[in-house]
């Protein structure tokens, strides 16, 4: 038998099937994904069927691709909440990979053991917003039981018609969630077996749940060491993962948290890609029986608030009161979409979060503030290495929320005087 790809193998696979052309993930829109499965479906139409299960509140199309012929069915759907986009460009991905490789022996396996059936972008008006919610303003992942959105309805019915033995929830977390372990590192990839009942029980399809994500766990952390969390498994009895597992379904699922790199999106999108095919793989074969359950319930939980985007460490900083002291400053920041001059981009959006002592915080940057003085960057134009006075009180004054627009200032003769050492300007 043909052995599973190894993680390397697959981190390395993932540059010769990613799709060209496609924007960024957080730009990727419902013309895009259509425009792609057209294409999958045009050139390889006895390999991928493509169907729409439903439309949006607005009317767009909700599509579901199957490939596959195996009697094992998956189920696996992406942007339920539509600012959460690295899984939907991740199965586009993963779709690329299976039709260029459907001759290999891996794969010609896989899809003879298995029928995945894939909603690449389930809330595509939240996705048009780039915001959490759907057109109505509902979560779509709490509404398992009112069933009040159309795209939680199309869900629901996709369970019940292919009873699925198993489904793969796909999502983004906070980019301030870190690793629960005292090491200060980004949670990249949240792991969790959802539990079906507030006492957590488990049952055979939460156990192979649970074997599952054992499997990326061990699949990502040669690529990611120390950046692998779980998530929190207490029950939301409104949530979808949650309810398909009490209907029959266990779910696993996938949460794409921070990277720390300023270009976080293909690291990211390669990770998903080794997370999704380990898992199918070890499914196709049966090899997902023997995973250790031990490696899943050691996975360490999320600390949710535990990880900024930028701290400045030690500055001098000025409160609303009092003499200047030395503290910390933290920027919280997250990917937001701005639409400039006609054309859409993707920004860092952050503002000040935490001020003090930040030093259970971990950080995708860290900037040594010793000797520097931290001030709000004024509205006049000032650029690195300018000398200026220091400016007046009322316009020294940093604290939590405001917009993580600073200037970090050093001490020059003569007297009096400061030098620019550094602009920190995030999008507002």
């Amino acid at each position: 038998m043909t052995a599973p790809a190894t993680p390397h193998e697959l981190f390395a696979l993932w540059a010769d099937v990613r799709l060209q052309g496609l924007p960024l993930p957080a730009l990727v829109r419902h013309p895009h994904v259509q425009s792609q499965l057209r294409r999958l479906h045009q050139s390889a139409p006895d390999l991928f069927q493509v169907e729409e299960v439903g439309r949006s509140v607005e009317g767009r199309p909700l599509h579901l691709v199957r490939v596959g012929s195996g009697p094992r069915h998956i189920l696996l759907w992406s942007q339920m909440h539509g600012d959460e986009p690295t899984a939907t460009t991740a199965l586009l991905d993963l779709f690329e990979y299976l039709r260029l490789h459907r001759a290999s022996p891996r794969v010609a396996r896989l899809l003879s053991a298995l029928t995945l059936h894939a909603v690449p972008m389930l809330n595509p008006d939240g996705a048009e917003r780039f915001q959490r919610r759907n057109a109505q303003g509902i979560d779509v992942n709490r509404d398992a039981l009112a069933l009040q959105t159309p795209e939680g309805r199309t869900l629901k019915a996709l369970r019940d018609r292919l009873q699925p033995s198993l489904g793969f929830n796909l999502h983004n977390q906070s980019w301030r969630t870190a690793v629960g372990d005292g090491s200060r590192r980004p949670a990249s990839i949240s792991l969790l077996a959802p539990p079906f009942d507030a006492s957590r029980s488990d049952n055979p399809g939460r156990v192979l749940a649970k074997k599952v994500c054992a499997v990326i766990r061990d699949a990502l952390e040669p690529l990611a060491p120390g950046q692998i969390g779980r998530y929190d498994d207490s029950f939301e009895v409104r949530a979808f993962g949650d309810n398909l597992v009490r209907w029959g379904t266990p779910t696993v699922l996938i949460e794409t948290g921070p990277w720390p790199s300023a270009e976080p999106d293909e690291p990211l999108l390669r990770l998903n890609f080794v997370a999704l095919v380990s898992a199918l793989e070890s499914l196709s074969t049966g090899a997902v029986e023997h995973a250790d359950l031990e490696r899943y319930e050691s996975i360490p939980l999320n600390d949710s608030k535990g990880m900024l985007h930028l701290v400045i460490r030690g500055a001098h900083v000025h409160g609303e009161a009092g003499d200047a002291f030395l503290a910390d400053v933290g920027v919280a920041a997250a990917q937001a979409v701005r639409n400039r001059e006609g054309s859409a981009s993707v920004v860092l959006s952050g503002s000040i979060e935490e001020l003090g002592d930040l030093r259970v915080y971990g950080a995708v940057e860290e900037v040594d503030g010793t000797g520097l003085t931290a001030v709000p960057l004024p509205s006049r134009d000032v650029r690195g290495g300018d000398t200026l006075p220091l400016p007046p009180r009322g316009e020294l004054t940093l604290r939590v929320g405001l917009p993580a627009e600073l200037m970090l200032l050093r001490p020059v003769e003569p007297a009096g005087n400061y030098r620019v050492e550094r602009i920190i300007r995030y999008e507002r």
